[in-house]
């Protein structure tokens, strides 16, 4: 890994950990995590106090792969609605965004735009 790619790395890192001092979810309402690479999206529902995930979805999966490139916005809409209708399923309707140290633009808005839409509270 270059020195470029590790200041990057540490700086994402950084920021996550500023943000999950605040960020915390529980049962009533738990977190949307969000973890971003160059060709896929994911996103969990955690309950922090429990240590479970209620709900995942990513464009790794073999129904989204099939669809298209998951690097892309419209793959992040995808997943977003996705991980949606299943916390909807678990009985999940309000969540804390969790952008991971991510900038709130491009993937991640959308995955958040696209999970509102879909019938989540923020």
């Amino acid at each position: 890994m270059s020195d470029i790619a590790k200041a990057r790395r540490q700086g994402r890192i950084r920021r996550h950990r500023r943000v999950r001092k605040k960020v915390h979810g529980t049962a009533a309402r738990p977190r949307l995590a969000v973890y971003r690479s160059n060709k896929h999206i994911s996103v969990q529902v955690i309950d922090d106090d429990a240590g479970a995930t209620l709900a995942a979805a990513s464009s790794v999966e073999a129904d989204q792969r099939s669809i298209g490139g998951g690097g892309t916005v419209a793959a992040a809409a995808r997943v977003g609605e996705m991980v949606a209708e299943r916390a909807k399923a678990a009985g999940i309707t309000t969540v804390v965004f969790d952008r991971g140290g991510f900038a709130y633009h491009g993937r991640v808005a959308a995955i958040a735009e696209a999970a509102r839409h879909a019938g989540l509270e923020f």
